[in-house]
């Protein structure tokens, strides 16, 4: 009797075990491709020994092998393993409507891409915004993913407005979007440019997923893409990040020089904080604002959106009368003259805001570096090869970051893709400031310990929103 009792008890805890369990449901049987069809180019799926095959197909556009069913949230893994050179991905929460481009995919995509690159795990959005999150943002994790036909574990994690990626059991993306919330799932093969790649292959195995009872990793601590205006996420609070704008007031912020903000100049509506247009001149009209809060080392990720032909900055390490203290005489009053805020912007390190091939400033400098993304009028940002996909078209959102280490290495990212490094005080930071037009200020600029965030107002229609912060 006890013995029963026992193996009663242990059939009920497993059997409760079992029912908390998620289920996994296979998409592919091994040996036919029901559930599925195909869409776009004409590349060919084959199946052999349990694998579906995915081969290359010159002059043809991108191939996608498509779920019948929809998912909305999810966890979805397969085994992937892919041919030298060859680029592809999987398709998620991806959709297909005849009254969209006549019919072509778009959604998101992790990446497939055996390259040097070592794009792969990243999230694409195909046939819409492109690239939405790029591993270079987490440099470390671009190795997880092993080249040379070699198998990986992908695995794909939808649950709600949370999109995060893993390969190998690595977390490669962490993003947060809500522009779709369900779609099909395609296996991709890439369009191809040269004949001789034709027949290249890409191979997918073990493809199953769960869409009940879901148990997300726990969050890990690469940095996380959100694109939902003005919200910080959990992982994101967890991260030591907080809202440097909240979207709504001005508190936290004044004008440069002043103790107030702007009266008139600056506009915030529909929870962007906007700069009136003018007539394009610097810091004339409601002039520059700063926050109230000084920082030293910090993450600062910001949102931005350019208007045609427009000009503005996010300049940090501000030191807003470096210009006045140079005129200043011993033994005078240090107050700020009102003819002194006509001088315009406040003096910092700038990461420039710019519409590159309208605006005159662009052409200006020495090398491109007073472009999108640079360090202004030092160093230019690396637009070439496939870091210009970093660069959107006017009147679309952009997403900036800047990354200040507390050993003075600062990096600059537009939409994911680092545009720039250096070192604040090193000798070729002094070098370059010596060549430059804050030469007149020498060693005294952008060496402060710490300083305001500077929004800067030139004179044309800028908007900024989710101004968030991490002090390191």
């Amino acid at each position: 009797m006890f013995q029963k009792a026992i193996f009663l008890l242990l059939f009920l805890t497993a059997s409760a075990l079992s029912a908390q369990k998620p289920a996994w449901q296979p998409l592919f049987d091994g040996k036919t491709l029901k559930g599925w069809k195909t869409l776009g180019g004409q590349a060919r799926y084959d199946i052999k020994d349990g694998v579906i095959v995915g081969s290359a197909v010159a002059n043809t556009p991108n191939s996608f092998l498509t779920t019948e069913a929809n998912y909305g949230d999810f966890i979805f893994e397969c085994e992937v393993n892919v041919d030298e050179g060859l680029n592809s991905g999987i398709q998620f929460r991806s959709l297909s409507d005849p009254a969209y481009q006549n019919g072509r995919v778009h959604g998101y995509q992790m990446e497939i891409d055996a390259t040097d690159r070592a794009f792969s795990g990243g999230i694409y959005d195909e046939g819409r915004r492109e690239w939405l999150y790029v591993p270079e943002l987490n440099p470390a994790t671009q190795t997880a993913f092993k080249r040379n036909n070699a198998w990986n574990l992908y695995r794909i994690e939808a649950i709600g407005n949370s999109l995060r990626t893993f390969i190998n059991g690595v977390e490669i993306s962490c993003l947060i979007d809500d522009l779709t919330p369900s779609g099909f799932i395609c296996l991709q093969v890439h369009s191809i440019g040269k004949k001789d790649e034709e027949g290249k292959q890409v191979r997918w195995r073990n493809v199953r997923i769960q869409t009940g009872k879901l148990q997300p990793t726990a969050p890990g601590n690469i940095r996380v893409v959100n694109l939902i205006p003005n919200q910080l996420s959990d992982q994101e609070k967890k991260q030591g990040f907080r809202l440097l704008w909240d979207g709504q007031t001005t508190q936290g912020w004044r004008g440069a020089y002043k103790t107030a903000f702007p009266e008139k100049g600056w506009d915030i509506r529909n929870g962007e904080l906007s700069v009136k247009k003018t007539d394009g001149t610097e810091s004339t009209n409601g002039g520059d604002i700063v926050t109230t809060e000084q920082f030293g080392a910090f993450e600062l990720v910001f949102d931005f959106k350019l208007t045609e032909g427009a000009n503005s900055g996010v300049k940090y390490f501000v030191r807003e009368l470096l210009q006045y203290t140079h005129e200043y005489q011993p033994g005078q009053p240090m107050t700020v003259p009102d003819s002194y805020l006509k001088k315009g912007s406040a003096i910092g390190l700038e990461y420039q805001i710019l519409d590159d091939d309208r605006h005159p400033d662009a052409k200006l400098g020495a090398g491109g570096n007073r472009t999108l993304a640079s360090l202004y009028d030092l160093i230019p940002a690396d637009k070439t090869g496939y870091h210009g996909r970093g660069v959107k078209k006017i009147g679309e959102w952009n997403q900036g970051r800047i990354v200040v280490y507390p050993n003075n290495r600062v990096e600059h990212y537009l939409n994911g893709f680092k545009m720039l490094e250096y070192t604040r005080l090193s000798p070729m930071f002094n070098a370059l400031v010596e060549r430059s037009k804050y030469q007149v200020w020498g060693k005294d600029f952008g060496s402060a310990a710490k300083g305001p965030i500077l929004l800067q107002d030139h004179g044309d229609e800028v908007h900024y929103r989710s101004l968030k912060i991490k002090p390191l």
